[in-house]
């Protein structure tokens, strides 16, 4: 392993376990964790927060509690401008500790896996992390990976 790669595998595993911790504070309920940068591409492959949001607002009806994390270019993605936890909090509705955008020059891939190791939750995505899978076999096992789609207005979840 690389000087790089275990920085960033100490940074994602802080980050993870900051995420974590406060996600892990709330009232009991089971959480999930949503690959904000790959759901944002659900309907017709273009970006939208607001499928982010359908996913988010999905979830908390089925009983779920929610975290999304975004990779650091996702605000330029959809809005043409940096933006942070609590712009993306805003949009989505969520408390502004249960949305993550990863530092610039990272992948969320990372802190993602991390954090739903740390918190034994699922992730809602259509990545299937396969340049992860060494690091994180638990991605190959039926149930930890939630894919999903958004045809029009409709949303369809694995669970």
């Amino acid at each position: 392993m690389t000087t790089t790669e275990i920085a960033l595998a100490v940074a994602a595993g802080v980050a993870a376990a900051l995420l974590a911790l406060r996600i892990w504070r709330r009232p009991r309920r089971q959480y999930i964790l949503i690959d904000g940068s790959n759901v944002m591409y659900w309907r017709n492959e273009t970006p939208d927060i607001r499928t982010v949001k359908a996913v988010v607002d999905t979830l908390e009806r089925a009983g779920y509690r929610p975290g999304v994390i975004f990779d650091a270019n996702a605000g330029h993605i959809l809005i043409g401008r940096y933006m942070h936890d609590e712009g993306f909090a805003m949009h989505l509705g969520l408390p502004s500790e249960r949305v993550m955008v990863v530092p610039k020059g990272t992948q969320a891939d990372a802190y993602l896996l991390e954090a739903r190791r740390d918190m034994g939750a699922k992730i809602v995505t259509n990545d299937r992390f396969r340049d992860w899978a060494d690091r994180f076999p638990e991605v190959a096992e039926p149930g930890t990976l939630v894919r999903g789609k958004m045809v029009g207005r409709k949303l369809t979840l694995d669970l």
